[in-house]
């Protein structure tokens, strides 16, 4: 996915003699290593209680007797890594339907609770290879079934072999993107993993004929040989519980669909803004933005202040600068409408890839995307004027001391679009009321850096901080055929703090970030979103004369979001309204709380001269989804727990709940575990991990002026 980097490529194998025989050069890595560890031991020590448990794996024991159903073959192969993504139960025809470990130690998609079943229809949306698809987006016709529906689920199941990197996906109904993924990594036994995701608050397309792009670029040559083989299908079934979608969505995006391309805007090289008519009988409206960095900017989070970026110069080269602070604003007219600081996604080539096999990073199947109530603005956007939408992600440049400023300019680049949910009132109704009042005062930047110098003079270790808060607010009178004006607001309280850390003049870094916000719409249809998006990480490199060089890396990382209210997205409940031990709590719920903490560590080995490399790597999960009562005073009842962990390539743990009901508990012996995974291409230590330049590959999704 980083474009600065040739990724390493896994086979799942042995231990090769030849590494055997080069594993000494582990032993040179042994101080760097001990301070990896003394940080991950003191770090554990302060997060214990909500680390992932890493315990040693058992023999596998028998389910409970709760109703479980599993699919009556395989979804994989000998010899297959079957990766997947840890997420909540969605809900299918046939019932909860969650991926899960099965007792030959295979991962699978199955339904894990199963419940009255409903008719249901079926269309293939795609059945395509993405081999050498740079600018060749898979173009469809989508036609809607002719049963009855007001629920969507889609199911996406790919499967590659051979050599390739990580890459980004980006799904479009004409010009508004409605899906964004990423692929994992192949290996020379093959790969394959499924993705089931509620397609619901898109019933606007669902329900007309659409154009359907699929843009997922891909490379094959000599070197890199693995193509992507896609299947996406939707179901459409019908449900009790009626879900009030949107009545239109207004794309904001580089509008490429009428030439059959794809309608990313890169930032910052390009301007993501479109100008457009706004109907005038709108009562609600939510702007959704989709973003993430890609290249220099896809370790964002690990960055330097810019005034730092020649700390190591010239023996570590360059670093990536604007500071760890990333800001993803909607302005509407130019003025700041609200804003995303963005989940720090890690996709499954990231920092060193033995992390993500076959458990990939938090929502690296399913980039989630991030709402703002701009209800507050309907007075003015209903006046019957064309209204400019745009987006912009902002940097710091700093001062050299303790301050800074907001830049839009950043690295290169950040793939962003957004679209507008609208909710209208009769056809010859006109929203009115008063021009919002915006009170969005300058961030609180606070910065800090500080250097040590070895006895040559030269920087030894670089320490810095990154502290920002910011708060607006936004309200207004809105007047619609509902009764007497009320007064809509829009909050946003956020704070970041990031310390990072590179010692031995550049080999090793650690970062210590913490994202965390609550947003809040009320005087109209209220929801209310609190997130944290806790992460530790810490990286080494050391490079020997002969060109050997070893990495290693921990990283612990979580996902807090409690949502309340009626947000655009599903909640994760209707699943669960379906389950007869769920069915009577989830009326009295008021919201969900979904809780993740990854916990990973990995080692690789290169030797470039011999072209021969290894990686060994383990990562643990725990996930709780769960259901908020505050008004009886409860604050949240579990509905669905997983907790999995596997290592260098095999699943060794995984427990998994639903309704406080134990439906799987599987184990494997850490002995029969191979010894690691054979790894293939990385250009140098440095573009591996991220942190300045390296020989880029080509960027492959097409973006506005490409």
């Amino acid at each position: 996915m980083g474009a600065e980097k040739e990724r390493l490529l896994i086979t799942t194998e042995k231990r090769p003699a030849f590494y055997r025989k080069y594993f000494a050069c582990e032993c040179i890595s042994k101080t760097l290593f001990a301070v990896v560890a003394a940080s991950c031991i003191a770090l554990a020590w302060i997060l214990h209680d909500c680390l992932p448990s890493k315990s040693s794996p058992h023999q596998n024991l028998v389910s409970s007797t709760f109703l479980l159903v599993k699919d009556a073959v395989s979804a994989s192969t000998s010899g297959v890594t079957v990766d997947f993504q840890v997420y909540q139960p969605v809900y299918t025809p046939s019932g909860a339907t969650a991926e899960t470990t099965q007792a030959n130690g295979s991962e699978n998609t199955t339904v894990v609770a199963q419940t009255s079943a409903t008719s249901s229809c079926q269309v293939l949306l795609m059945q395509h290879t993405f081999a050498f698809s740079y600018g060749i987006p898979f173009v469809g016709a989508y036609t809607p079934p002719k049963c009855k529906f007001n629920r969507v689920t889609m199911n996406f199941t790919v499967t590659s072999k051979g050599r390739q990197f990580d890459r980004l996906a980006l799904m479009y109904f004409n010009d508004t993107e409605v899906w964004r993924t990423s692929t994992a990594e192949p290996t020379a036994s093959g790969i394959r993993w499924e993705y089931i995701k509620d397609m619901t608050e898109f019933m606007y397309f669902w329900e007309s004929p659409q154009k359907l792009i699929f843009d997922l670029g891909n490379l094959i040559d000599a070197t890199y040989t693995g193509p992507f083989n896609t299947t996406l299908t939707a179901t459409f079934f019908t449900a009790q519980e009626t879900v009030d979608t949107a009545d239109l969505i207004l794309p904001i995006s580089a509008r490429q669909g009428s030439a059959n391309a794809a309608s990313v805007f890169m930032l910052p090289s390009f301007n993501a803004s479109n100008t457009i008519s706004f109907p005038r009988n709108a009562n609600r409206a939510v702007f959704s933005v989709s973003a993430c960095g890609q290249s220099t900017e896809e370790f964002w989070w690990s960055n330097v202040l810019q005034s730092n970026i020649n700390t190591f110069v010239p023996y570590d080269g360059t670093l990536y600068g604007y500071s760890p602070f990333r800001e993803v604003q909607v302005l509407i007219d130019g003025q700041l409408a609200g804003v995303q600081w963005p989940f720090p996604i890690v996709f499954t080539g990231g920092v060193v890839p033995g992390l993500w096999r076959p458990i990939v990073g938090i929502d690296a199947f399913d980039l989630r995307e991030h709402e703002i109530d701009i209800t507050p603005w309907l007075p003015l956007l209903s006046d019957g004027e064309q209204h400019t939408f745009e987006i912009r992600v902002a940097g710091i440049i700093d001062d050299g001391k303790r301050s800074g400023y907001l830049t839009p300019t950043v690295g290169s680049s950040w793939y962003v679009t957004g679209k507008i949910f609208l909710w209208l009132d009769g056809e010859h109704s006109i929203t009115t009321g008063y021009k919002p009042n915006v009170y969005e005062p300058a961030p609180l930047i606070s910065l800090s850096q500080s250097y040590t110098q070895n006895v040559t003079g030269a920087n030894q270790t670089l320490t810095y901080t990154t502290n920002v808060n910011r708060y607006l607010s936004i309200s207004s009178y809105v007047q619609t055929q509902h009764g007497p004006p009320r007064l809509a607001s829009w909050t946003q309280n956020l704070t970041v703090t990031n310390w990072g850390q590179y010692t031995d003049a550049g080999a090793v870094q650690t970062n210590r970030q913490n994202t965390m916000g609550v947003d809040q719409s009320q005087g109209g249809t209220f929801y209310k979103a609190s997130y944290s998006y806790p992460l530790w990480a810490n990286s080494s490199f050391i490079v020997e004369p002969s060109g050997n060089f070893t990495l290693q890396a921990t990283l612990i990382r979580g996902l807090n979001l409690d949502i309340q209210g009626t947000p655009v997205f599903p909640t994760g409940l209707q699943p669960f309204q379906h389950i007869d031990r769920s069915a009577p709590l989830v009326s009295g719920f008021s919201g969900t709380s979904l809780k993740t903490m990854q916990n990973g560590s990995a080692y690789y080995f290169a030797s470039p001269s011999a072209n021969v490399s290894f990686t060994h790597g383990s990562t643990a999960q725990d996930f709780t989804f769960s259901g908020i009562d505050t008004s009886n005073g409860v604050t949240d009842t579990e509905l669905y727990y997983r907790s999995v962990e596997a290592a260098n390539g095999t699943i060794v743990r995984d427990k998994e709940n639903i309704v406080g009901m134990e439906i799987g508990n599987y184990g494997y012996p850490l002995y029969a575990v191979p010894h690691g995974m054979s790894v293939h291409g990385v250009m140098t230590p440095k573009a591996a991990l991220g942190r300045g330049p390296g020989n880029p590959k080509q960027q492959l999704i097409q973006g506005e002026g490409s």
